[in-house]
């Protein structure tokens, strides 16, 4: 499964995630991450110096993911003021502006 605009794939499949109990909102590119960490938390009983290198791995994976979100909304931004031009803008300018 692709996700449309992203350069990483989809891993986890969707029944792979339903049995994983994966809530909808961490179902991303990077839910093939947070399966295993998830586990190892429950098995450590939540212990904070436990599982750091799949935490790591797993917030290294979403980190890039915000990043390659804030580039993709960067080049689009980009590409609205090049091609507004003369056009009304719909959110006035402020005073201090």
């Amino acid at each position: 499964m692709e996700v449309e605009g992203s350069s990483k794939p989809m891993i986890a499949t969707q029944q792979e995630m339903v049995e994983a109990k994966v809530p909808l909102a961490y179902r991303d590119q990077c839910a093939h991450l947070l399966i295993p960490l998830n586990k190892c938390r429950q098995s450590e009983f939540y212990l904070p110096w436990k599982c750091e290198n799949e935490r790591h791995t797993y917030e290294k994976c979403e980190y890039e993911l915000v990043m390659e979100r804030m580039l993709q909304m960067q080049k689009l931004k980009q590409s609205n003021k090049q091609g507004q031009g003369s056009s009304i803008s719909l959110i006035p300018k402020t005073a201090n502006a």
